[in-house]
């Protein structure tokens, strides 16, 4: 029997600084949620120039960045850079260390970046892998389009028998966004029995179980079906259903540093001040776009590119 998995948890997201002079809306690493395996934590941010992410240090896990609106340049010590336009996502493995930098361009328009970030636990055995990049642009997401009002840029997984180009995270995600141009769609999404599941409300409002969530709102799923499923509640509603695999491993962190015990923490840390084991390049290394980046720059950063 194919059923539908049931309310764990829900909650609607509060705005809260983060950065330098950012604001974001955090639902998972919050005290109302710290951990829901294999995430560490989702921010909804709305960030403008000069507010930003300036050089800053992972370790242990992994990062998926997606623009809704706006645009973000990053660069980290390996050289590698880019810039994020609308509807792009960057899949960033820290692995062992990485220091990098999250800058917000100064458009002309001045329209704010806008996205999400959602933080992934990287299973043990690849704590120490070697870091890496995948950016995937906006016209290499698929679209599914079931039915009537509802369309899915399908990021990573399958929905409506419509696949992502390829996996792009270590640790299993799916990754679907929904836009409902009407209220009353009905949609469903299957994931596998061994990930945990959740949905964030981006605009308008769905309804599942009969209760209604508005904007912001985290709705997290118990592991006890097959399928999550619903109706749009609004016009225009948008929202995210990501799934991952669970990760049966203790979850030792210490902000953008993730590990599984304390010693290997510390570890980290020694490794950290010293500029070894992955941190080589750390000392002395500063980012470009620390200070900011306009967009009449973007031409001649790009071309510097190692990436």
């Amino acid at each position: 029997m194919n059923k539908a998995r049931t309310i764990l948890k829900y909650f609607a997201s509060v705005e809260q600084s983060e950065g330098v002079g950012a604001k974001v809306r955090r639902s998972i690493g919050t005290l109302k949620l710290r951990h829901f395996t294999p995430f560490l934590m989702l921010d909804h941010f709305s960030v403008a120039p000069p507010a930003g992410f300036p050089d800053h240090p992972h370790h242990g896990q992994e990062t998926i960045t997606y623009i809704l609106g706006g645009m973000v340049a990053h660069e980290d010590f390996t050289g590698s850079q880019g810039v994020l336009k609308e509807g792009d996502l960057q899949f960033m493995t820290a692995g062992k260390g990485i220091v990098h930098s999250e800058i917000p361009v100064k458009l002309d328009s001045n329209e704010p970046a806008v996205g999400l970030q959602l933080w992934v636990d990287l299973p043990e055995k690849l704590k120490n892998c070697e870091p890496r990049y995948r950016d995937l642009r906006k016209d290499e997401t698929p679209i599914a389009k079931p039915h009537e009002g509802l369309e899915v840029r399908v990021i990573s997984g399958e929905s409506y028998g419509v696949n992502s180009l390829s996996e792009l995270a270590y640790t299993p995600v799916s990754f679907y966004h929904f836009i409902a141009s009407k209220a009353d769609v009905s949609f469903k999404q299957a994931f596998p029995g061994d990930f945990n599941v959740f949905l964030y409300v981006l605009k308008g409002a769905v309804t599942i179980n009969g209760q209604q969530f508005p904007q912001h709102s985290s709705v997290f799923f118990k592991n006890n079906g097959e399928h999550v499923e619903g109706v749009s509640s609004s016009d225009n509603a948008e929202f995210v259903i990501i799934g991952g695999q669970i990760l049966d491993q203790p979850v030792v962190q210490h902000g953008p540093f993730v590990e599984t015990s304390r010693d290997r923490m510390l570890e980290v840390f020694d490794n950290y001040q010293s500029g070894t084991n992955g941190f080589e390049k750390a000392h002395g290394w500063s980012s470009s776009i620390a200070n900011g980046i306009a967009e009449h720059q973007l031409d001649a950063f790009q071309g510097s590119s190692k990436a």
